[in-house]
This record gives C-alpha cells, structure tokens and sequence, in this order.
C-alpha cells in the first residue's frame, strides 16, 4: 500500500500578487536539484492520525514555526510513485532567513560505513504562481491550481 502524507501550502497576497511557501528537501540526493525538486512541506501520515494534524505537526517540525489559523482543505493528489498527499491551505507570512528543520541521518557517501547528519529541508522560498508551478515537484502542481481557485 502507498504511504500517505499530509501538507500545508502557505501562501500570501491575492490575485496577481499570490505568492506560495515551498520546501527544499535536504541532503546529498537533492544539493543540485532545483526546477522540480521543491515540495509544500509534508510528512508521512501514520495509522490512526488526522491529516490535518499532522500537516500541522510537519509545518512545525520542518520550518520551526506553527501555522496560524484554520486550514482549507485543498483535497488529495497522489504523486508519481503513488503516495497520497492531503493538502491544506493557510494563509500567512514566514520569514524563509528563520526556518529552522529537523534532521535526518543517513549513511554517506554510500558504502562509506560514516553516518551523516542532514536538515530535512535546506531552504524554503516564496515564489509567485508561475515561477512556483516551475519549482513544485510535478505531482504537487495541482495543488497550484486548487490554491488558485480557492483564494
């Protein structure tokens, strides 16, 4: 069964001047990765959790601040290697210089026996709808469009 995750797409302004919070995902695989590398910031949804609270609880885990206010629904998409994602909208302001993510080790360089310690995220950014459409990972690109309609 594909694993399931849970997100939030930030964003500020209205109209032409709608602008959406995007992820980098850190570590070694992702360091030269740009156009189509960047995500809404999500974690893995676990057996008996509420999306909504764990869209929540990644936001805080993965940029170091906690969402103000309600979130707007903005449905699922499935990702090209099937996991699911629940989306949430919220309206706000992040300053991108702040964040502050958890980390996540790993073996590397492969083979190499030497643990690594990487930020889960290595950056975030707000990008105005079309340069984000660039930027989001392909799979995520409806979000955009749902984000769109709604605000």
């Amino acid at each position: 069964m594909a694993a399931s995750s849970a997100g939030i797409l930030m964003y500020r302004g209205t109209g032409p001047s709608l602008e959406v919070l995007l992820v980098h995902p850190g570590g070694p695989f992702w360091r030269n990765k740009d156009d189509g590398a960047w995500s809404i910031p999500k974690g893995e949804i676990e057996a008996g959790e509420n999306p909504e609270d764990v869209a929540r609880r990644e936001f805080l885990e993965e940029l170091g601040s906690a969402p103000a206010g309600p979130l707007q629904p903005l449905g699922e998409i499935r990702q090209r290697g099937g996991k699911r994602v629940h989306a949430f909208a919220a309206a706000g302001d992040l300053d991108v210089g702040a964040i502050k993510s958890n980390t996540f080790e790993m073996e590397w360089p492969p083979r190499s026996g030497r643990r690594q310690e990487f930020p889960e995220i290595d950056r975030a950014g707000w990008f105005a709808l079309p340069v984000a459409r660039i930027k989001i990972l392909e799979g995520q690109r409806p979000l955009l469009d749902r984000l769109e309609k709604l605000v």
